[in-house]
């Protein structure tokens, strides 16, 4: 009897690869169109007429310090232009976090847990394996692209956007540009170095090269040339929107071209646990927080601290910055105006402006938060709490220290967020204190504590799910201010979003009854994780 053919151990590198990436593609292709839609129906609706459109871009058009961190301002009185001042760099810069990160954990990341091996046992080469698993990542990219385009042209459509079609899917493929390049980038340096740690540090290493590189380019028009010694700045070339550039893709696809070959060239090349730079012989042993499963945790969840860590002070330093601009801006607008008055708030302050902006940085926050259920998630679905519960570990002590890991990061997010705030605020002299800016900084942390806990009681009850629900329920939390709030939607539907329990502080003061509320939803979905955990098996992949 003959059964069916088998798949050659190519096509499992490749599916298997491309799986993954997608999955991850998804969440990320979410993220990029909600936040192009957010700043385009915002701009939109917030000024209606030409002159409002005007005001906006003499306060921000000749801004030198803006034009290094966000771009130069290209037609910013108009929705495209604006839409892309406003999100490319962010997102430019995000992709590429993205591309680097999930290359260098499907590629290296495999090899060093043992998997890679147990493919490359057969008739598949490390070439041929390391060239699939590239095909894969593709796939992953192809999925970013495809979920960001789609939302991008959905937003262009409405009155008030007016972006086509062809236009909106440029601006998509030139934001994932960066994160092909350094899919290629990281792949090859998984190669170079005998770690993925290592390798992820080398391709930050490049991609901080590159974004300096660009900084400086944007600082000043006499240095513009140097765009073209950075790949960020080869995006930034493309000009989606405004002006395409089209031929400005020859290099991206070029270097991209050559990285990837690189990487399967020297995968030939290197004994397979090792890289191609070699590393120490020896390394001084680091015990420190390997006492128990907490500090497990706690050190785990270190990379990923430091990497949010970094993005929440950046955008945090740069609302602060632009706080006093954008709070006259805002009085150019009537129904921001009545907006914001509705929230015991002056719409010509900094402070109405922050109100504003700090819903950005209660996402990233929130994101803090949704990534440490998916590292809980990751640690029994890769089988390594099988390794904890097998000593005198509970399931629910390991769930509390989880879970008391990564209550502290969010509280650390938040304060920062308010710390960095003030810090880019204070420059300006925009007359916001910092303990208001403290304050709006606790103020974001309880609705990303109501979603970690939601997400721990899908870990427990339903682990498969559980990344699917903490991000969903984000996501759906994020459309419903972004699209709803655009618009004279249901009371009752705002509500289910948490971020619309949040107070806009510091445009007005918080709600500390609702912030209790949220915190106490989620302490005790935590709780109900914990005694579900106790009473099922652990589940794989």
């Amino acid at each position: 009897m003959t059964g069916a053919p088998a798949r050659r151990p190519g096509a499992v590198i490749a599916a298997r690869t491309a799986r993954r990436a997608a999955r991850s593609g998804v969440l990320w292709g979410y993220v990029f169109g909600l936040t192009v839609a957010s700043s385009a129906l915002g701009y939109a609706a917030a000024y209606k007429t030409a002159g409002q459109r005007d005001r906006v871009a003499a306060l921000f058009a000749d801004n030198a310090g803006l034009a290094a961190i966000n771009g130069p301002a290209h037609q910013i009185q108009t929705v495209a232009g604006y839409t892309v001042w406003k999100s490319f760099m962010f997102l430019v810069v995000l992709g590429a976090v993205w591309g680097l990160l999930t290359s260098t954990r499907l590629l290296r990341g495999e090899e060093d847990a043992g998997r890679w091996e147990l493919l490359l046992a057969g008739q598949t080469t490390p070439r041929e394996g390391t060239a699939q698993a590239l095909g894969g990542l593709g796939a992953g990219l192809a999925v970013l692209w495809s979920l960001t385009a789609v939302i991008i042209v959905v937003a262009g459509q409405t009155s008030k956007v007016h972006i086509a079609p062809g236009p909106a899917v440029f601006f998509a493929l030139a934001l994932v540009t960066p994160a092909a390049m350094f899919l290629a980038a990281g792949a090859l340096a998984a190669q170079l170095a005998p770690s993925r740690r290592q390798a992820a540090g080398y391709a930050a290493v490049a991609l901080g090269a590159c974004y300096s590189l660009r900084l400086v380019a944007d600082s000043g028009t006499s240095l513009a040339w140097l765009r073209w010694a950075s790949p960020l700045g080869w995006a930034e070339e493309l000009q989606p929107l405004t002006a395409p550039r089209p031929l400005a893709l020859l290099p991206i696809v070029a270097l991209t071209a050559l990285l990837g070959g690189l990487a399967v060239y020297l995968a030939g090349r290197r004994d397979l646990a090792s890289g191609v730079w070699p590393s120490r012989a020896t390394a001084p042993a680091r015990t420190r927080l390997l006492s128990g499963p907490t500090g497990l945790a706690a050190r785990l969840a270190r990379p990923a601290a430091i990497g949010w860590a970094v993005a929440i002070a950046a955008t945090s330093l740069l609302e602060g910055f632009i706080a006093k601009q954008g709070g006259s801006a805002l009085t150019t607008s009537a129904s921001v105006e009545r907006a914001l008055s509705r929230l015991g708030a002056r719409g010509g302050s900094a402070k109405a402006y922050l109100g504003l902006a700090f819903l950005t940085l209660a996402v990233m926050v929130a994101f803090v938060a949704a990534g440490q259920v998916g590292s809980a998630r990751d640690e029994e679905a890769e089988g390594r709490l099988d390794d904890l519960l097998v000593r005198p570990v509970r399931r629910s002590g390991w769930l509390a220290g989880r879970a008391g890991i990564a209550t502290a990061l969010v509280v650390a997010g938040g304060l920062l967020a308010g710390l960095c705030t003030w810090a880019g605020a204070a420059t300006q002299s925009s007359g916001v204190g910092i303990a208001t800016l403290l304050e709006a900084g606790a103020n974001v942390v309880p609705p990303s504590l109501c979603i970690l806990g939601l997400g721990f009681l899908a870990l427990g009850a339903w682990p498969r799910a559980a990344g699917a629900v903490t991000y969903g329920l984000m996501a759906w939390s994020l459309l419903i201010e972004v699209v709803a709030g655009a618009s004279s939607s249901r009371h009752w539907l705002l509500d289910t979003s948490v971020f619309h329990q949040m107070a806009s502080a510091p445009a007005t003061s918080p709600d500390w009854a609702s912030a209790a509320l949220l915190v106490l939803v989620g302490a005790a979905a935590t709780v109900l994780g914990a005694v579900a955990l106790e009473r099922r098996d652990l589940a794989g992949q």
